[in-house]
């Protein structure tokens, strides 16, 4: 397989991606969205784009609120010629209301797959234009809905509230940039 992207471009996109993973972590939204020429997020499970500063931002708001000590465990991390991809676990603690699904204080550990993808426009290809994120949604939900204990009747008001609330989340409309994709040209 011959590669397009020489060992240099390949270490700046590492170095931009961890520093992006490091800076998330550390909760520094300026530092992470300084990372992309114009920020932009693919949720491919709940098939949702957040596009600009603002719309990342509010994603960035949300997100730690339901969970405001999300980290990662990088698993591996790999390059294409036009995007960094990395495995890892993402984990925290549901403290805060995810959408509809009010917090339910229980841990989770989830493992994904994100691609940093680089634009393509002869500029040495230093340019990040995307992260699309895939994650199992239903592994995430019995993480934190499964966890509580309905044995206990004083659970259950909040497993009702959970349950309303995914049924709510579930019934959104698919960004149309993640349905109406080109064919791939294969060669």
């Amino acid at each position: 397989m011959t590669t397009l992207i020489s060992d240099e471009i390949r270490k700046s996109r590492q170095k931009l991606v961890l520093d992006h993973f490091h800076d998330e972590v550390r909760q520094e939204w300026d530092d992470v969205l300084a990372t992309f020429p114009h920020p932009r997020y693919e949720l491919i499970p709940t098939m949702t784009v957040h596009d600009g500063d603002a719309a990342v931002r509010g994603y960035y708001r949300h997100s730690r609120r339901a969970f405001p000590d999300q980290d990662h465990e990088i698993i591996a991390l790999r390059h294409s010629d036009d995007a960094v991809i990395v495995e890892f676990w993402l984990l925290g603690t549901h403290l805060g209301p995810l959408g509809a699904i009010p917090p339910t204080g229980n841990r989770f550990r989830v493992r994904m797959t994100a691609y940093f993808v680089f634009d393509d426009d002869g500029s040495g290809g230093e340019n990040l234009v995307c992260e699309r994120i895939y994650f199992d949604s239903l592994t995430l939900l019995k993480q934190l809905i499964g966890g509580l204990n309905l044995r206990n009747p004083r659970n259950w008001p909040l497993a009702l509230r959970c349950l309303r609330g995914l049924l709510k989340e579930a019934g959104g409309t698919p960004d149309p940039a993640l349905v109406n994709t080109p064919k791939a040209t294969l060669s």
